[in-house]
């Protein structure tokens, strides 16, 4: 019960549907975000995901960016992942990639964009 308390201790309820990267292997995962806080985060992950405990990874839901650890990840009963995170402070290098794929994501749909006229 304390170890529960202690996990979520300063987050509140954030049901939200977002992605999330795996910064090693750039895999995309779709996942639902349980809830959030200033330290980290709670999600829902499918049961295909692959075991991420140790891995850091950038969490996209609609209106934030999370840079985070993934400290814990267990199997829940229906197949799907629970897993805690903790959050991290991006690091210049992190910060750049997500600079760089933003503007390459942008030019890319601006030639779309051009495409279509």
């Amino acid at each position: 019960m304390e170890q529960n308390e202690r996990r979520t201790s300063g987050r509140i309820e954030y049901p939200s549907h977002g992605i999330a990267v795996v910064c090693d292997t750039q895999t995309v995962i779709h996942m639902s975000v349980l809830d959030i806080g200033p330290g980290g985060a709670g999600l829902i992950l499918p049961p295909d995901t692959p075991y991420l405990t140790g891995k850091d990874l950038i969490l996209i839901t609609d209106t934030m960016i999370i840079y985070a650890d993934v400290i814990r990840q267990e199997r829940s009963e229906d197949g799907s992942w629970k897993a805690g995170l903790a959050a991290r402070r991006f690091s210049s290098e992190v910060l750049q990639y997500l600079l760089d794929s933003i503007e390459m994501r942008s030019k890319h749909e601006e030639g779309n964009d051009e495409k279509q006229i």
